[in-house]
């Protein structure tokens, strides 16, 4: 297991629609901040743009690349993934909030990428998010090919009131990279509710040695890369600040807990 950030590290100082830096991170910021913080993987998302170019800079530096993608229309994603020397392939199986196919449709078109994932040597992770863990499980074990597995996200569940602990006894053995991303669950001031907010890795509610135990002992082969969902601050330039410092306080505290 090695250490990594990705562009979801840094989602603020990337940008967004309604949240957008008049000098956005790049790709090759996204580089440069993995060589300082001395980790050794870094995973380019869907929310940054990036090039072969900046793969191949990733890897001359001795970064791991892994590439993230959205949906199951991956043919083109697959062969650039292996063009690009990436050791993984991450998507998400919704679009808007949605499947981007019904289970039967994803078991399916999944089957049909098999041959294209052999042939380029690229591993596929699915991402937990809407589809409940056991039918994830269930999914995979109908398939059950060594190039499939999934990327276990730590909070993406919570949106079908499933629990990290949950996630991960049914997706422990088939994870392929792990997404680190604590947070605090509070009560609302008028008790009517709750409020998930994001926090640094070991200042939150996530017990991450007994998570990264858990998954040792299930022979998960897997690389673990920091998430955050750094709370929004008066300005943008406060809250890329916060996120870069959270960044670092992370990547401080699982250095103790991750050898590579």
């Amino acid at each position: 297991m090695k250490l990594g950030i990705g562009s979801y590290t840094y989602m603020w100082a990337i940008g967004f629609p309604g949240a957008c830096s008049e000098k956005p991170l790049t790709a090759g910021g996204l580089i440069a901040k993995a060589r300082e913080l001395g980790v050794g993987v870094v995973q380019f998302g869907p929310n940054l743009q990036f090039t072969l170019e900046d793969c191949h800079a990733a890897r001359e530096q001795g970064l791991e690349l892994e590439i993230g993608a959205v949906s199951l229309e991956l043919d083109e994603q697959i062969a650039q993934a292996h063009a690009a020397g990436a050791s993984l392939l991450r998507t998400v199986l919704q679009e808007e909030g949605r499947l981007s196919l019904p289970l039967d449709g994803i078991e399916k078109k999944l089957r049909s990428l098999l041959p294209l994932l052999e042939e380029h040597r690229v591993r596929l992770a699915l991402e937990n998010s809407i589809i409940p863990a056991r039918q994830m499980r269930e999914l995979l074990e109908a398939i059950r090919h060594p190039a499939l597995g999934v990327t276990l996200d730590t909070a993406n569940s919570l949106a079908i009131s499933e629990g990290w602990r949950e996630v991960l006894a049914e997706l422990a053995p088939f994870t392929f990279c792990l997404h680190v991303k604590d947070y605090d669950v509070r009560r609302e001031w008028h008790r009517m509710g709750f409020r998930v907010e994001g926090r640094p890795a070991g200042q939150g509610q996530l017990a991450i040695p007994y998570l990264l135990d858990s998954l040792r002992r299930a022979g998960a082969r897997c690389n673990a890369i920091l998430e955050l969902w750094t709370p929004e601050q008066a300005t943008l330039a406060e809250t890329i600040a916060l996120e870069d410092r959270w960044a670092r306080e992370s990547i401080s505290y699982l250095r103790t807990l991750i050898e590579e």
